[in-house]
């Protein structure tokens, strides 16, 4: 434990006409900043999460947070990539910053602008986070790679799809207590399960239900060495953090294990000296349905190929066992690549102060983040807890 956040701060998240990534940045930058209860003169380096692959005509995007404030010029600023774990990625880096202490304070800001980009571009741009040699001319972009998951998952144990209709719509009831969540509707069960003119099929057994949406936004995240982060009001620590990369071509691994996301688990879990079970909550990546089911053995939820058993017993509803996704997740607040991953630590220190309002976990005392990149391929797990 050598870190905490002290402040935060996130748009909200959705298709928003008129902001570009420069004014995204800025107003989140400024936002925790005065969150935190510092200025920009105290940060002593920048962090910026920002995927693009495209997705923005700015494509060295590190100095635009110096926009937000004249007192930023001349400190470090780098921007770091991991596909849709480039939000965690950001917060890390802040961490080994930190630890290395080279800084005691560190601004780390996600950010992504995909709406403004032709939809068959935001496909192709997605398809850069896959093994372009052997897999980008899968139909249907990511969604095709996470449709053929989804099928050779069914082959092997069965089909699903009671399952994942379930997940989407728990994460949909999620999102309407979350303010800053794309949709926020309660879709229900019914529509999930069942083919629609509104809910089409999109890749193998995928429906629009299971697929998370385009999205534009930002998060914003300040983090401080303890020694500083206890003269603030408040701190929620790094009990632990555990980076695992895997290799990129899905036909090097078993593409139904996430062995990438076990590890990480494991790894985060042993340093923090915990057991999943622990936990008051999770936030996962659930880019797809079909993703959280399988994080849900990934993590050690319950054994391979039994995933269903957590959401059709209620493991993960908000009054479970082990809440996942309280804020909505991927599927129901957005996924604005850059920012997904400072998005869910933002979330998390909300509710372990008691500040996630509709969305709170009753005595949240510890938090567990996986965000990924790829197809489990960028692994990065946080486990946070309150200290003041």
């Amino acid at each position: 434990m050598t870190a905490a956040m002290i402040g935060w701060a996130h748009t909200c998240f959705g298709k928003l006409a008129g902001e570009t990534v420069e004014s995204l940045v800025v107003r989140v930058a400024q936002e925790a900043l005065a969150d935190a209860g510092i200025e920009a003169k105290d940060v002593d380096e920048i962090v910026l999460g920002h995927f693009n692959a495209g997705f923005s005509a700015q494509d060295f995007t590190a100095s635009l947070v110096l926009q937000s404030s004249p007192a930023f010029r001349f400190k470090p600023a780098t921007r770091v990539e991991n596909a849709c774990a480039t939000g965690s990625a950001a917060v890390h880096q802040g961490l080994k910053a930190i630890a290395a202490r080279s800084a005691r304070i560190v601004l780390v800001v996600g950010v992504e602008q995909m709406s403004a980009t032709p939809a068959p571009d935001i496909g192709r741009n997605l398809l850069k986070a896959s093994y372009v040699k052997e897999e980008a001319d899968i139909d249907g972009g990511f969604a095709g790679i996470f449709g053929q998951i989804a099928a050779l998952y069914f082959q092997k144990w069965g089909d699903q799809s009671d399952a994942l209709a379930l997940i989407a719509a728990k994460n949909h009831k999620n999102g309407v207590g979350n303010p800053y969540a794309q949709l926020r509707k309660d879709l229900g069960y019914d529509f999930c399960r069942h083919e629609s003119e509104k809910n089409p099929f999109v890749a193998g057994p995928l429906k629009r239900s299971d697929c998370s949406p385009v999205s534009d936004g930002a998060a914003a995240v300040v983090l401080a060495d303890l020694e500083t982060a206890l003269r603030f009001g408040r701190a929620i620590a790094f009990r632990a953090v555990a980076h695992v990369q895997d290799f990129l071509p899905m036909s090097k691994r078993d593409v139904l294990k996430f062995e990438g996301c076990s590890v990480a688990w494991q790894r985060a879990l042993t340093d923090a000296g915990l057991t999943l079970e622990d936990l008051s909550f999770v936030e996962t990546h659930d880019c797809f349905t079909i993703a959280e089911l399988i994080e849900y053995e990934a993590m050690g939820l319950t054994p391979e190929g039994q995933g269903a058993r957590a959401i059709k017993e209620g493991w993960t509803h908000k009054d479970g066992r082990i809440p996942v996704n309280p804020s909505g997740g991927l599927k129901a607040k957005g996924h604005p690549i850059g920012a997904t991953g400072v998005s869910m630590h933002a979330m998390s220190a909300m509710q372990l102060m008691g500040s996630a309002g509709d969305m709170q976990i009753a005595d949240a005392r510890l938090a567990g983040i996986f965000n990924m990149g790829g197809t489990a391929v960028a692994n990065y797990v946080s486990i946070l807890e309150r200290i003041k």
